[in-house]
């Protein structure tokens, strides 16, 4: 369901507001539009991703695998390198396998580790889905080329930092 647009910047608003009563806005106005943006960038890929039965976390899970050198991983590094909880990861997991997108098996070097691979079936569906993806500029192609770039580096510092709260 799509909204009307606003006649106003409601974050422009708030960080007014927030000068006048509070002080300076500008970590406010940043850290609200990051929010923002991520949610409608969210939004979009979700429904480019619907036609191809999944959800942009768990097309994230299969191209990970597909990265993977030995064409599996282990389900402790997909959470890792996606840096969620292990909670998310196997139920993710739970859900491409009841696709038939990736299979599931013990490592048999270490029983105790689980391992990931991608079918055919996701393997097809991935591809299938990245184009999806690629066609619609992963929902920032109204952003110029260099600007993404300029922006891809300006957030890399809170990207890579660990948060303390």
């Amino acid at each position: 369901m799509l909204v009307a647009p606003l006649e106003f910047d409601p974050i422009a608003r708030a960080g007014d507001l927030w000068d006048e009563r509070i002080g300076d806005a500008t970590s406010m106005r940043l850290a609200t539009s990051i929010m923002r943006v991520q949610q409608l960038v969210i939004a979009g890929l979700e429904a480019a991703l619907k036609p191809h039965g999944i959800t942009f976390a768990r097309y994230e899970v299969l191209r990970l695998i597909s990265f993977s050198r030995d064409g599996y991983l282990p389900l402790s590094k997909i959470g890792e390198r996606l840096m969620v909880h292990p909670t998310s990861v196997t139920n993710a997991i739970d859900r491409l396998e009841s696709q038939g997108l990736v299979q599931r098996e013990t490592d048999p070097e270490d029983r105790r580790r689980v391992l990931a691979s991608l079918t055919p079936q996701g393997r097809a569906v991935l591809d299938a889905a990245t184009d999806t993806l690629m066609e619609v500029d992963f929902g920032v192609g109204s952003i110029p080329a260099a600007q993404q770039q300029a922006l891809y580096e300006a957030l890399t510092p809170l990207r890579s930092r660990d948060f303390e709260v």
